[in-house]
């Protein structure tokens, strides 16, 4: 449908507005979320004129079944400087509705928030959700704080660590998703992002038993210890030899705790570098065809400016293009630091290997030790090999990482 047929389009009187797949809108507001400018379609699906648009508050279009609780979390984010996604239901002036997957992004001294059409299967998740939230905040007097938190225990629930993972995630789903209702070729880049974010949260899993694996590794030198003080002299090689990996052990562990695993470590940065470069690659696709609908419509945008909005567009989209570029390098450098990690475990482990082979030619030796203390050594070496195997994929995982960023 060109632009002069849904000039002219026939609206229903009750139900959806019209909002096609294939279209993109948005609205720039100032600090205190006056509308300043928008696109034609904004306007067409909103059924409102420009003089009823400009100069009004965003929230003329707010529909009454969303909940407070996500306008809550929206502005918290937003006045912190911080870019979100979210599904939104709005309300046309006929009294019509429209869902949107909007983001929003600071600009210049308010904000301009651009959508697209929901259509992902995590969309019909979320009205649930919206609907569980607007009957707490109705029937049980719920806050719009308390509803917000509401949403977070529910994302959490579902596995997300924070709402910004989820943005990320959803705004990924509702492209891809859209581009096979339009049966568009997939969005390359999307797609790397959210196969490179699966390989982050692996990494993190992979990590998480290799830590699991030490720990449970620990008791064993403990054991031999206890066994080679029934069996030799006090201070014998078994007793000094278990001392030693234990000791190992324990080093390669917090080393690896302390570098890899931490609260600031490669993990976490990958994790959420990958995480965040989703969510801009997302966000600046959107703005990209924002700018492109921009010139392709030539509209009168009531008193706007629309050359001045154009470069508005094009400005925001460098600037998020700079962004995950910048976070592609992060995440280049994380995971090449994981992978010198991994090699410098496995040089450790060249160690802790030649120990374990004298722990068994002094068990050997011991002709009263029976077989308990071989296999106590034979457990070890079933850990080593376990953690050697943990350490091949983390290495891997990283370099699938860093071949998908380039």
């Amino acid at each position: 449908m060109s632009f002069v047929d849904r000039r002219v389009e026939t609206r229903p009187s009750s139900g959806e507005a019209p909002f096609g797949l294939n279209e993109v809108f948005f609205s720039r507001t100032d600090s205190r979320g006056v509308i300043q400018a928008g696109n034609y379609v904004f306007r067409r699906v909103g059924a409102y004129s420009w003089s009823e648009l400009i100069g009004a508050p965003h929230k003329v279009i707010r529909h009454p079944d969303m909940p407070k609780g996500v306008f809550s979390l929206f502005w918290e984010t937003i006045q912190r400087g911080e870019a979100i996604g979210a599904y939104v239901k709005n309300k046309a002036k006929d009294g019509l509705y429209y869902w949107v997957f909007a983001v929003v992004v600071p600009c210049q001294d308010g904000y301009l928030s651009a959508r697209i059409k929901p259509s992902s299967k995590l969309f019909d998740e979320v009205r649930g959700l919206y609907a569980k939230m607007l009957k707490r905040e109705k029937d049980e007097g719920a806050s719009p704080e308390d509803s917000a938190r509401y949403l977070l225990d529910w994302l959490a629930g579902q596995g997300y660590e924070n709402y910004h993972q989820f943005a990320a995630h959803a705004l990924s789903q509702e492209l891809i998703a859209r581009d096979q209702g339009l049966g568009n070729q997939p969005h390359a880049r999307v797609r790397e992002l959210t196969s490179m974010l699966k390989d982050a949260e692996t990494l993190v899993e992979e990590t998480e038993g290799l830590i699991t694996d030490f720990d449970a590794m620990h008791t064993i030198p403990h054991n031999l210890r206890v066994l080679a003080s029934r069996i030799e002299p006090s201070g014998g090689p078994v007793t000094v030899l278990s001392q030693n990996y234990g000791a190992m052990s324990r080093q390669m562990s917090d080393w690896f705790a302390a570098h890899v695993m931490g609260k600031n470590s490669n993990f976490a940065k990958i994790k959420s570098s990958v995480n965040a470069s989703l969510f801009v690659e997302g966000m600046a696709r959107i703005l990209i065809e924002c700018d492109n609908q921009l010139q392709e419509e030539r509209r009168n945008m009531g008193e706007a400016d629309m050359e001045a909005e154009r470069d508005i567009l094009s400005n925001l989209v460098k600037e998020q293009v700079k962004r995950s570029e910048e976070g592609m390098r992060e995440v280049d450098g994380e995971a090449s630091r994981i992978t010198a990690a991994c090699q410098i475990m496995h040089r450790h482990f060249l160690g802790l290997s030649s120990t374990r082979v004298l722990l068994k030619i002094e068990s050997a030796r011991l002709t009263d030790s029976g077989e308990t203390l071989a296999d106590i050594i034979d457990q070890l070496g079933g850990f080593q090999e376990r953690i050697s195997r943990r350490l091949d994929r983390i290495g891997k995982l990283s370099e699938e990482i860093r071949m998908l960023e380039q």
